[in-house]
């Protein structure tokens, strides 16, 4: 008899973020395609035949493939995702290590203050 719907002999399944089989064939399938009919040379030429605006056009979407798009991230999310961080990392670290950071940062501010009042 066989397994009913969702159920599985696999109790830890597909591992996170690895594609399923047809995934994986439809890709490696469509790469073929484009390395055949996608040739540096047939993308120069095809551009050339477009209107300029066409032309920006299609190079914008290209773009969106080969340059990843920037995210602006507020100062403040970016100093609270650092403290997150280091809050992670004290957290994790042997007593020993912590106590060399403190006393490395004690050393540090000395060295600011003794420069500042010179």
């Amino acid at each position: 008899m066989g397994l009913h719907k969702g159920q599985t002999n696999n109790r830890q399944g597909r591992p996170k973020g690895k594609p399923n089989k047809v995934t994986g064939d439809l890709r490696g399938v469509l790469q073929k395609v484009l390395d055949k009919e996608l040739t540096p040379i047939k993308l120069s030429n095809l551009l050339k035949n477009l209107e300029p605006q066409q032309r920006l056009n299609a190079l914008t979407k290209l773009l969106e493939f080969t340059i990843p798009k920037l995210q602006s991230v507020s100062i403040e999310k970016q100093i609270q995702a650092e403290y997150e961080s280091l809050e992670c990392l004290l957290e994790s670290a042997p007593e020993k290590a912590i106590d060399e950071i403190f006393e490395r940062i004690k050393k540090l501010k000395e060295n600011a203050e003794t420069i500042e009042n010179q």
